[in-house]
């Protein structure tokens, strides 16, 4: 496991970029979670090396960790399309930015939703309107 904080954020991109070139890694999933209420945000990276005629792959998780209070990273779209979604759900219930991704937006939450609901400081509303319901 690789674990990548403060000024190393920003060359995240271009390290997995060279493990994709050079050993042939493909991102597995991608995925995120929140460590404590006033604690870190982390984007996990798992990415598993393809080669022929082996029955265990090696495999590699990265963790990436961003302060609450302006969860950037940079995105890894443009080096595995897969990330797309994986992304962008990221962002909807954590909040986490990905620097450089084409269409962050939300993706299970309607676009009027305030806040992000797997934060561990998260407090859900009372009721939930919902609007345009047949």
């Amino acid at each position: 496991m690789v674990t990548v904080t403060g000024r190393w954020i920003k060359n995240i991109q271009m390290f997995l970029y060279f493990l994709k070139i050079k050993f042939i890694y493909i991102l597995k999933f991608n995925t995120a979670y929140d460590v404590a209420p006033d604690g870190l945000l982390v984007s996990v990276y798992h990415l598993t090396r393809i080669e022929y005629g082996v029955d265990q792959p090696e495999e590699v998780c990265i963790k990436v960790f961003a302060p609450r209070s302006n969860p950037r990273i940079p995105s890894v779209f443009w080096v595995w399309k897969s990330s797309d979604f994986q992304e962008r759900e990221s962002y909807d219930m954590l909040g986490i930015s990905y620097e450089n991704h084409p269409r962050l937006k939300r993706i299970l939450m309607p676009e009027s939703w305030i806040g992000w609901p797997l934060r561990k400081d998260y407090i859900a509303p009372n009721f939930y309107e919902i609007q345009d319901a047949h």
